[in-house]
């Protein structure tokens, strides 16, 4: 990941209670951790830092959309997205992000980076199945849902025969069961 001045926080100059900060996020900012799963994006994220006098609190909001293909189809849509995160940050000894809720910076430290807690929120809030709107309401109309309707496993008479043809042997046995 390459650093930017733009997700810093320098929280040192701040009075203590609380501070927004509005970011307008899109596919620049993704290019900052190589991830290009997005085809675009259109994020706006709230930040609101509340500076205590031995912690900070900062809660993370984002709403928007991205851009991805259709698992299903294979079709680029707008995929809404909404979601929120806290995050407690607490000063020692030495760094350490090990918990994703919480952060220890070292003391003496002036400014937090949240570029990788908004990375992870976006991501995160993304579904692991991405679905087309129109898919499930049957409007989309493309070749692959036309190809797969026509490879979809369609119930046929001969299988409702054999269930009708069972053996007489085995209703005896079934009698047996019930009989108990």
């Amino acid at each position: 990941m390459k650093k930017t001045k733009e997700y810093l926080i320098p929280f040192v100059g701040l009075k203590l209670g609380k501070h927004h900060f509005e970011y307008q996020i899109d596919n620049t900012f993704f290019d900052l951790f190589e991830y290009d799963e997005f085809q675009n994006s259109d994020i706006k994220v709230s930040v609101v830092l509340e500076k205590k006098s031995n912690m900070l609190e900062i809660s993370f909001k984002q709403e928007g959309k991205v851009n991805v293909p259709c698992d299903v189809t294979g079709e680029d849509f707008d995929l809404p997205i909404k979601s929120k995160m806290k995050l407690i940050v607490r000063f020692g000894e030495e760094f350490n992000n090990d918990n994703e809720e919480l952060l220890i910076l070292p003391f003496g430290e002036f400014e937090v980076d949240i570029a990788q807690y908004i990375y992870e929120m976006i991501v995160l809030s993304v579904p692991l199945r991405r679905v087309h709107p129109g898919v499930k309401d049957g409007t989309l109309k493309s070749e692959a849902l036309k190809k797969l309707n026509e490879l979809a496993v369609k119930e046929t008479k001969i299988e409702n025969k054999k269930e009708e043809n069972i053996d007489p042997r085995w209703d005896k046995l079934k009698q047996l069961l019930t009989d108990k």
